[in-house]
């Protein structure tokens, strides 16, 4: 397996400097972690400067920071949080997304083959790309952060499960019997979690975590990648294995000690987002296909369609997630984060190339879309966010009522 010398160095150091170079110009303008990752990816890979060459390795790698990725974010979700209005809403607002999608597409694709891609890529959300940022401005326990944690969750989970379904090669009903199979073992998982099996392990779990034992850390492991082996077993995406397995890890830590569960996350956020995650982004920005992007005017030309349609497809129904009695700031701030998507774009596209479904050219106009979504929404979002905090609310008529004595 061949690996330059630059290759082995450029990639840490990239990761090194994306948090500085983020601290240095966010004192002018917050720009997203992964943005930078992925723009210098861009830059050192073959596309521009050739310092670093994509290699079996790196891929291996970065495959296994896209499972982390989802499982982060399966991880993250508190499905009594976002449960009742916001994600009956949100799956409402997927669902026409999926229509909306596939609707689209079919106008701008070849054949209705290639619009099932591009459909399917332009109903995501990034919830992993989205939760660092909500995380760093205090708005992942607020309503909204509820509402983007919703839509989110089912602009991951979503488009999985419709990957699986008709992007598989099989039969829609062999597809969807495989599907259940799936979900029958993930269920029975899921329920012997909340059962309060993994309370059996609490104690294993606080007695190694400051030693080398470090059981919860390898018990993550072998969820993630038994949940994986199942999805590549069945011929299912990976990415759905590695979604359910955070939500199965997080309702086994359910009832263990706060403070544990507190350093256990740290230990999964320092391996995913030191290590394995920055090595998606900085490989998603080396294997860009940049030649293929301005080989043609129309393939230029489609991405900034693309983003458009993110914005129109996936981000207009995402509003219908927003907090009972939100103003059309925090609305529209719930439509530009809806609209940021980017690991399922790289997911689907890239399985639309490898399979010579999908034109590379338009898969990179797609991947390029989800990542100027990833530089501006986010960006756009958190802007019109502190706008709807600081403007002035109309009093409540409780609020007009003269105070009585006593």
């Amino acid at each position: 397996m061949e690996f330059s010398i630059g290759t082995l160095v450029l990639f840490p150091a990239i990761a090194v400097a994306a948090p500085l170079l983020v601290r240095a110009v966010g004192r002018v303008v917050a720009i997203p972690l992964v943005v930078f990752e992925i723009v210098l990816g861009l830059l050192f890979g073959p596309a521009m400067l050739g310092w670093i060459e994509p290699n079996e390795f790196t891929a291996k790698l970065s495959e296994l920071g896209l499972a982390m990725l989802f499982f982060l974010a399966g991880n993250e979700i508190d499905f009594r949080a976002v449960r009742g209005r916001p994600l009956n809403r949100a799956v409402v607002g997927w669902v026409i997304s999926l229509c909306a999608g596939v609707g689209l597409a079919a106008l701008l694709a070849p054949d209705l083959i290639a619009a099932a891609y591009i459909g399917i890529a332009l109903t995501s959300t990034a919830l992993g790309t989205l939760m660092p940022v909500l995380r760093d401005a205090g708005e992942l326990r607020t309503p909204f952060g509820i509402g983007v944690l919703a839509v989110g969750a089912v602009g991951e989970f979503g488009p999985l499960l419709a990957i699986s379904l008709f992007l598989s090669g099989r039969q829609p009903g062999l597809a969807t019997l495989v599907l259940l199979v799936f979900a029958a073992i993930a269920g029975l998982a899921i329920w012997a979690a909340v059962r309060g099996w993994g309370r059996r392990l609490h104690r294993v779990v606080t007695s190694t975590l400051r030693t080398s034992g470090q059981f919860a850390v390898r018990l993550v492991l072998l969820i993630l990648m038994a949940l994986v082996a199942l999805s590549v077993l069945l011929d299912l995406d990976m990415l759905l294995g590695a979604f359910v397995a955070g939500v199965i890890y997080r309702l086994l830590l359910t009832g263990a000690p706060e403070p544990d569960i507190e350093l256990v996350e740290r230990k999964l956020e320092a391996i995913g987002y030191g290590f394995l995650v920055p090595v998606f982004f900085i490989n998603t920005g080396v294997t860009f296909d940049l030649a293929g992007l301005v080989a043609e005017p129309r393939t230029i030309a489609l991405l900034p369609v693309f983003l458009v349609a993110l914005l129109l497809v996936r981000g207009l129904p995402s509003m219908l997630a927003a907090p009972a009695g939100s103003d059309w700031r925090d609305r529209t701030a719930t439509m530009l984060f809806g609209a940021t998507g980017l690991p399922i774009v790289v997911a689907v596209t890239g399985i639309g190339v490898d399979a010579g479904e999908l034109p590379s050219g338009t898969a990179a106009a797609l991947v390029g879309a989800g990542m100027l979504s990833v530089l501006l929404f986010p960006l756009l979002g958190l802007s019109m966010r502190r706008r709807a905090s600081d403007a002035p609310r109309d009093p409540k008529p409780d609020d007009l009522r003269v105070p009585t004595e006593g």
